[in-house]
């Protein structure tokens, strides 16, 4: 029993101490304007030295949950710092984790939560897929697949249709992939085309 109580206290310690560590180091990247800028993202990255794939991760966890930033920009700086396939594992990471963790939230908040956080335009948008039953799943799988939707936005709204835990997770970590592929690799083939070009 007594055991149990200590794990219980250092678990509980752990977490109040690791939150603190987050929230300062939101309040960092917000006053250095890592969040909203690429240059500085990759600046800040850039003087991390060996932490830079940690900080990174932790950047694309936080930029699900809380879009501050264009997903396509922090992807595209993923692979100028750390290249293309490492950019791509801590890119896949980051989101993937981010995604799950903004399910979740969605899932306990409800709609509520995803009114204050997004424009309404956005939201009516979209808000008709609720009601569709499995047709959301279809289309949510798509546009996961497809860099073309809010997929952060979409991962809130997953979180309040009745789609099933597993089939979520399914979906992000096995089609995620595809469209941080196609970021990563695409912006490698564009800046080379570019060079080639100014040559």
């Amino acid at each position: 029993m007594k055991k149990r109580n200590s794990l219980r206290i250092l678990i509980n310690i752990s977490t109040i101490i690791g939150t603190i560590l987050v929230c300062l180091f939101f309040w960092y990247a917000l006053k250095a304007n890592i969040f909203t800028n690429e240059e500085s993202l990759k600046q800040f990255l850039d003087k991390c030295g060996i932490y830079a794939p940690i900080f990174f991760i932790i950047i694309q966890i936080v930029q699900v949950i809380i879009p501050l930033i264009p997903g396509g920009i922090s992807q595209g700086v993923g692979v100028l710092v750390f290249g293309p396939i490492m950019g791509f594992i801590y890119n896949y990471i980051g989101i993937v984790i981010g995604s799950i963790i903004v399910f979740f939230i969605a899932r306990k908040y409800g709609l509520p939560l995803i009114k204050k956080m997004f424009k309404k335009e956005l939201i009516d948008k979209y808000i008709g897929w609720l009601n569709k039953g499995k047709g959301f799943e279809k289309f949510f799988a798509l546009a996961i697949f497809l860099p073309v939707a809010p997929d952060d936005f979409l991962c809130y709204l997953a979180g309040v249709t009745n789609i099933s835990v597993k089939k979520y997770l399914a979906i992000i970590i096995l089609l995620k992939p595809f469209t941080i592929i196609m970021y990563s690799f695409g912006l490698v083939y564009i800046t080379k085309l570019l060079l080639n070009l100014i040559k």
